[in-house]
């Protein structure tokens, strides 16, 4: 019983940080020039972000070469705004974008990249472990209309459910 109790948390642990199928982290991720602050432009509603507005995550680097996020949100009803720090680190090869990131000691979660825009890194796809969890983020408080839909396509070909996408406002600033 013991050693089935520990094969099963290894492999929930494992899971959290393994990449959803039909995902591909993109190759050639410039950690340094994604750090800095980024606005949630769409995600799947998640409850940990459950109606928050003026979402944002802020990337730097620590010394030890792991990642500090910190993201904040505004949550609609009553204006409280609120606060999680965690930490980011590759799963692999540091020129993959796929992270592990935890806001809850040693249980990590999967941050991978699967689109950015690499010329300027001015937004990116972020995907979690599974398709439950999806973001548009972007250096900007909006995006276009155009850039919006792009987004929803590539994200309803790969499977994620878009009946669920929000789209926090950016009103806060």
């Amino acid at each position: 019983m013991k050693n089935t109790i520990i094969v099963s948390s290894l492999t929930l642990l494992t899971a959290c940080t393994s990449v959803p199928q039909g995902i591909e982290p993109i190759s050639g991720f410039e950690l340094d020039r994604y750090m800095g602050k980024w606005y949630e432009i769409a995600r799947i509603e998640n409850q940990f972000e459950a109606g928050l507005d003026n979402v944002t995550a802020e990337y730097s680097l620590k010394q030890d070469g792991s990642v500090k996020v910190i993201n904040r949100g505004l949550d609609a009803d009553n204006q409280q705004a609120k606060e999680a720090i965690g930490t980011a680190k590759f799963v692999g090869d540091p020129q993959t974008a796929h992270l592990k990131v935890s806001f809850f000691g040693p249980f990590y979660a999967s941050y991978i990249v699967f689109e950015l825009d690499k010329s300027d890194y001015q937004y990116a796809y972020v995907s979690g472990y599974n398709k439950d969890y999806l973001w548009l983020l972007s250096r900007t408080p909006s995006l276009s209309e155009s850039q919006i839909l792009r987004f929803k396509m590539r994200a309803e070909r790969l499977g994620f459910d878009l009946s669920k996408l929000v789209f926090p406002a950016h009103t806060k600033l």
